[in-house]
């Protein structure tokens, strides 16, 4: 019978071959081959005078718990201490896009894995437009380019900016809005095409909390930055993205700020003729409370 006190995976780790761990993903993590020892987690009461012995490294952390290393051989033994409440083995870590992706069945349907009929090709996005309406975009970031350095963002309207009329590249707020200024793919190419501090002349919307930015590679980033390990889910679409006016004394933008953000992206979408997906992040708490009956 299994030790109750060893979470499951270590159990099922200390009764597989060395041949079948090997074979797996997570049966070895935390057991070192060559010196036959545990990394473990500890959840421990009582004092920590009990918890060591020979061959056996603690290091205690606050709460009860320690991570202790300790031979294989010496794991049964180690969990029948008084003091010893449960021993878990340790798990692996993943960069949280992949792993968010993966959690959520992404991965498998960019691959064509789990979709009949569809051979070996997966969802990629591509053909369909990504709208957010948030707290802007780097539109800097690799990320949110093709690549040969162009963007991928067709429309960028941030709700914030001043109009002005120059010359070269007049801006001013989209047609049939009276708020902030559009700034088309052209305009955001030529920016991307010069250093920073001069491509901001051009186009100077910023994303200053990040907020929009970090939603928008969630939902369509390239991977471009990170040699495709941080990939979004429709990492091949186009974007349009609505950065909301400029926040008032104690307060986000307003609703009527928002809904024109929407507006203004269902309008583009139509008159592409695509389909669209917007994400919004923004919130509120207002209305009833009651239960539905």
């Amino acid at each position: 019978m299994a030790d109750q006190k060893i979470d499951n995976l270590l159990n099922l780790a200390m009764d597989s071959t060395p041949q079948e761990r090997e074979k797996s993903w997570n049966l070895n993590v935390g057991y070192d081959e060559a010196l036959q020892l545990w990394d473990v987690v500890v959840k421990y009461s009582g004092g920590e005078e009990g918890l060591s012995g020979e061959g056996i490294t603690v290091v205690p952390l606050l709460g009860g718990y320690a991570v202790v290393t300790l031979p294989e051989s010496a794991l049964e033994a180690y969990s029948e201490r008084t003091q010893i409440e449960f021993i878990e083995k340790p798990k692996r870590l993943y960069f949280s896009d992949y792993q968010a992706n993966f959690a959520s069945c992404i991965t498998p349907v960019q691959s064509g894995s789990v979709l009949p009929g569809m051979g070996d090709g997966g969802l990629s996005g591509r053909g369909i437009l990504i709208g957010i309406v948030d707290s802007g975009v780097d539109y800097r970031h690799r990320d949110f380019c093709n690549a040969d350095g162009t963007t991928r963002i067709l429309k960028l309207w941030d709700q914030s900016g001043v109009a002005e009329q120059e010359q070269t590249w007049p801006r001013r707020p989209p047609k049939g809005y009276a708020l902030g200024v559009e700034y088309t793919q052209d305009m955001i190419n030529a920016a991307l095409k010069l250093p920073a501090s001069e491509g901001y002349q051009i186009v100077p919307e910023r994303d200053f909390s990040g907020h929009g930015t970090s939603v928008l590679g969630i939902a369509a980033g390239n991977g471009r930055a990170s040699d495709g390990v941080n990939r979004g889910v429709a990492y091949e679409s186009d974007i349009i993205a609505v950065k909301l006016g400029i926040p008032r004394e104690n307060s986000f933008p307003r609703t009527t700020e928002l809904m024109q953000g929407i507006d203004y992206l269902v309008r583009q979408a139509l008159a592409l003729g695509r389909p669209m997906v917007i994400n919004i992040s923004f919130g509120n708490n207002y209305g009833s409370h009651e239960p539905c009956n």
